[in-house]
């Protein structure tokens, strides 16, 4: 079945905001974990589901991406029979609201309709998760519905997933409602922004919207159809582990999390490859004056220091007599001697020797920003 299908990944939505990070790169540019990309996620769901033909979108800062995912080769994507297309959408630099990505869809509208296959599936940029993208186009064929809309059951959106859109959902599993979370209830259903339905339906969908607002995205939109009753949308409950990147906290929080062995086996499985784009470099070195607890160190990392509960990223040099407590350092960033960091991300190339310590917390983390000197 997965033949029947293309997939498209979104360009980042206007409702993530990620201090810092988002000034340099896009979401799906993000690294996660020391050693992959955010977007790696997604894509690594479609080539691992059979679905070869991939549309990316790129809006602010495309350079991070294209030079990441390349023709898409390290996705096991094979460039004689498979596409990785990447469309770059920034039509409306004067005024941030019209970018959509019904807007995005809309300058591709002539690729989109050039497609052989029947369906589209589509996913975010900005969520972490594994998902067999195969079965659930079976589960979606067989269903009759209309519209199929992937959703994960949280316990913590009081103050979480707050830049996200949760459904009502019925003891039928049909959605009766979509709307932004306002932090108003634990218990929610979150949208994790994947769908699936036919080519001709989302076509009709993008031009409706147009037609609409010039300003509403698709999930706008079918907030309003599903007051009105005019589509059979079925919602279907995802399991696993689940992260969605949409501010500098989630960003910190869902790094530190796959620390946790059970949630690592989650979403890293024998025979469901996360794929990325590999870098070849020397092993880490850990010295004799090193102590590492708890820890993911990417490849090529200098450690003379100690590293507690902390995902360090490539290239990266700790110190002597440093203390990395809680963080998310970067690849290529430098600690230096004698520096005591807790609950701190630090972006690439930052390089902290002078200023001798910076302290957070874990429910309010601190931001280095990119190719700082302090």
């Amino acid at each position: 079945m997965a033949a029947k299908a293309f997939g498209i990944v979104t360009s980042t939505p206007r409702r993530v905001n990620v201090y810092g990070l988002q000034d340099y790169r896009p979401a799906g540019a993000f690294t996660f974990i020391g050693k992959f990309r955010v977007i790696d996620f997604p894509i690594s769901n479609f080539s691992n589901s059979g679905i070869k033909n991939i549309q990316v979108y790129l809006n602010k800062h495309p350079k991070a991406l294209t030079d990441h995912l390349g023709t898409g080769r390290s996705y096991n994507l094979n460039s004689k029979r498979d596409r990785l297309q990447l469309f770059y959408c920034n039509h409306h630099m004067e005024n941030e609201v019209y970018n959509t990505d019904v807007s995005d869809y809309l300058d591709n509208l002539h690729h989109l309709e050039d497609l052989p296959q029947e369906y589209v599936i589509i996913a975010p940029c900005y969520m972490v998760y594994k998902q067999d993208f195969s079965t659930l186009l079976d589960d979606h064929i067989l269903s009759g519905a209309d519209i199929t809309m992937l959703y994960h059951r949280v316990n913590n959106a009081r103050d979480h997933f707050l830049n996200c859109r949760v459904m009502g959902v019925d003891q039928d599993q049909m959605v009766t409602s979509l709307e932004i979370n306002r932090g108003n209830r634990q218990n929610q259903c979150v949208f994790m922004d994947t769908y699936i339905l036919k080519k001709s339906l989302f076509i009709d969908l993008v031009q409706r919207t147009a037609k609409y607002s010039s300003t509403y995205s698709l999930s706008q939109m079918l907030s309003v159809l599903i007051k009105r009753e005019e589509y059979e949308i079925r919602g279907v409950q995802h399991k696993g582990f689940f992260a969605s990147v949409d501010d500098l906290q989630s960003y910190y929080e869902s790094n530190l999390s796959l620390l946790d062995p059970k949630n690592a086996r989650d979403l890293f499985q024998d025979g469901w490859w996360i794929y990325t784009r590999t870098t070849d470099s020397n092993p880490s070195r850990i010295y004799d004056t090193a102590t590492v607890k708890n820890s993911m160190i990417a490849n090529g990392c200098q450690v003379e220091g100690t590293v507690e509960n902390s995902v360090v990223g490539r290239a990266v040099h700790i110190g002597k007599g440093a203390v990395v407590r809680n963080c998310v350092i970067l690849d290529h960033a430098r600690i230096g001697d004698g520096v005591t960091l807790d609950s701190q991300i630090v972006d690439k190339y930052a390089q902290i020797i002078r200023t001798k310590e910076i302290i957070g917390t874990p429910g309010q983390p601190g931001y280095v920003h990119r190719a700082d000197r302090l």
